[in-house]
């Protein structure tokens, strides 16, 4: 095992699944300090790579599980850290792997990760909308991801409001690309997450409500009257009616958007929906 370890520690980042490894300690410092972490605390770590942020959070907390990609660096870690007890260590990809089978059920968790860029977004989404949900995520995203996940009404993109229809967003510090083995070619940030009890508005079926959003943000330099027919497949004077029923002026453009705004723009879509499907004839038996 030492043997195998020692071999994987010589071999340089894989390309082909975006590793990045961090190598500064007062970066993992700092996403260490933003998790709050307590001795009771369970940690879902996704990408511990070579075990940088690992090895302060074993020391830290009741239990870490790690999803690691890479076969070789989740074969390794556990040597690599002297096989602590609290690590369980899972080859896998983060975006396919079903936490209700590693998480105990009613158990409260937080998410530590140096994300990939490549699959960041999916996988932020995918903890935030499926059970179960942890309590907060501390993970380091792509500068730009960042941003759209804390942007402000203006600056607003699906990931803005998928993100805060969730939780809310704390920039914790940027990270730049000498920080990391290879250096990337973009900038990073370490974001936190604090998940809300409920999701920041009520809406009746969550999924419709994000095809709304999704719809509403097809063409984004048009006016949302425009963007939303074009979304929807509808026409133009319809989602007028739609925006006009929601209180929203048909020329703002979609970024300006806020949350509670695109819920009354679904409770109008859905409200449109009903009334047509009202107005059509009963089939003869």
């Amino acid at each position: 095992m030492v043997a195998k370890a020692v071999t994987i520690s010589a071999r340089g980042p894989r390309k082909s699944l975006g590793q990045h490894f961090l190598t500064d300690g007062r970066t993992a410092a700092r996403i260490l300090d933003a998790a709050d972490l307590s001795p009771d605390d369970v940690i879902v770590e996704i990408g511990p790579g070579r075990g940088v942020l690992t090895r302060g959070l074993v020391d830290r907390v009741k239990r870490v599980v790690a999803i690691e990609l890479d076969g070789e660096l989740a074969a390794a870690l556990p040597s690599r850290l002297e096989f602590p007890d609290n690590l369980t260590c899972i080859e896998g990809d983060a975006r396919e792997v079903d936490l209700a089978e590693l998480i105990a059920p009613d158990t409260n968790y937080k998410v530590v990760a140096n994300l990939p860029y490549y699959a960041a977004s999916f996988i932020v989404r995918q903890l935030l909308e499926s059970p179960p949900k942890p309590d907060l995520l501390v993970v380091m995203v792509q500068q730009e991801v960042a941003k759209n996940m804390a942007a402000q009404p203006g600056d607003m993109r699906v990931l803005s409001v998928a993100t805060q229809f969730y939780a809310r967003v704390k920039m914790v510090c940027s990270v730049p690309p000498k920080y990391f083995r290879p250096a990337p070619k973009v900038n990073s940030t370490v974001v936190r997450l604090d998940v809300l009890p409920e999701p920041a508005v009520e809406v009746a079926s969550e999924e419709d409500f994000f095809q709304v959003v999704r719809a509403g943000f097809a063409a984004p330099r048009k006016q949302i009257r425009n963007s939303l027919s074009h979304g929807l497949g509808i026409e133009p004077g319809v989602a007028g009616q739609i925006l006009e029923r929601a209180g929203i002026d048909a020329t703002r453009r979609p970024q300006t958007l806020e949350i509670p705004e695109w819920a009354s723009v679904y409770r109008a879509m859905s409200l449109t929906a009903q009334t047509v499907a009202d107005s059509q004839p009963d089939e003869e038996d």
